[in-house]
């Protein structure tokens, strides 16, 4: 069956923070599955900060995206034509062909997903987010009860779950966040027990307001001027997840690291960065546990939701600016 469908490409890669003019979408046309292979509408794709370093024309972990290209990412879809007997039409899967309203491929690329109302929470708190709160909390922090933690970045996808699963195994959670209502929302609705603006003074001060007696670990969202208050705030063998540090993605020239890492020596820390592929096989935990915790309201869950895959570029930009509650989506 003839059929065409739009993607988002990179036109240009960003100097500084992204703008319009570096994404174009492009009507393409969609071939039918070839043997093995299945097709698939998407219905929600995901923009996340680590997509930033990609637009870069650097080597890392994750090839960059490519000039004249679609972007890809996490995105869930319905199969609506299969050449294969493990997918059949109608199956809800989890695959890696985001900003495009279709994806072709083998199918042991997509993985099918159990139905439910809310096909969204396998891009957020049942996804490579909460796979990434969880492996970095228990994994690398070593995170036990009865420690205080302090995450940045704590109204994002990743950091509303690593302070709600503090709460859910006897520990004390503190979180910064860039606006009086996302305080509110992650004191008052996710249960932390204190989390206070950046934007209200330096970080440093109200750290140290929060937790007078100092933290035990520090879950890395933001980097720069948190890593340094937290190393300032951590206790003698304290542990610091480095997940992320999207203060910088958009320095058009490297910024300065803490100038207080000589403490690192003294209280003898641990600071360890990691990348969330590195701990697929803790998934099957993970999804059960925090399944569970979805169930039973031990742990909430908020999205940000962008309408239409034209919008999926100034979603990422605002997910960059924080214009974002919980996990940004964009329903395509």
């Amino acid at each position: 069956m003839s059929r065409t469908g739009r993607e988002v490409r990179l036109a240009a890669r960003p100097q500084g923070e992204p703008v319009a003019t570096d994404f174009d979408v492009a009507t393409v046309e969609v071939p039918d599955p070839s043997e093995g292979e299945v097709l698939v509408r998407n219905l929600y794709l995901s923009v996340d900060p680590y997509m930033r370093g990609r637009m870069n024309d650097v080597k890392s972990y994750v090839p960059p995206f490519q000039l004249g290209q679609p972007l890809d990412g996490g995105a869930v879809g319905e199969v609506v034509a299969s050449a294969v007997d493990s997918h059949a039409v109608g199956d809800l899967v989890l695959h890696g062909q985001g900003w495009r309203e279709w994806a072709v491929g083998p199918a042991k690329g997509f993985t099918a997903l159990a139905p439910t109302e809310t096909p969204s929470a396998y891009l957020g708190v049942l996804g490579m987010p909460g796979l990434t709160a969880w492996a970095g909390l228990f994994a690398i922090a070593g995170f036990k009860e009865g420690e205080t933690v302090f995450v940045s970045g704590a109204a994002g996808a990743v950091g509303s779950l690593v302070g709600q699963l503090v709460k859910a195994n006897g520990g004390i959670v503190i979180g910064s966040a860039g606006s009086a209502d996302k305080v509110a929302w992650l004191t008052d609705e996710l249960g932390f027990d204190q989390a206070f603006s950046y934007r209200n003074g330096p970080v440093a001060d109200s750290l140290r307001a929060a937790a007078p007696g100092g933290i035990d670990v520090y879950f890395d969202n933001v980097g720069g001027e948190h890593l340094q208050a937290a190393i300032g705030s951590l206790k003698p063998y304290g542990r610091a997840a480095l997940c992320g540090m999207i203060s910088q993605y958009n320095n058009a020239t490297p910024q300065p690291g803490p100038s207080n890492l000589a403490l690192c020596v003294g209280k003898r820390l641990r600071l360890q960065g990691f990348i969330v592929s590195d701990h697929n096989d803790l998934r099957p935990e993970f999804q059960e546990k925090v399944s569970a915790m979805l169930a039973d309201g031990r742990v909430k869950t908020a999205e940000t939701v962008v309408e239409g895959l034209e919008k999926a570029p100034e979603a990422f930009i605002g997910l960059l600016q924080g214009a974002n509650t919980g996990k940004m989506v964009v329903r395509v």
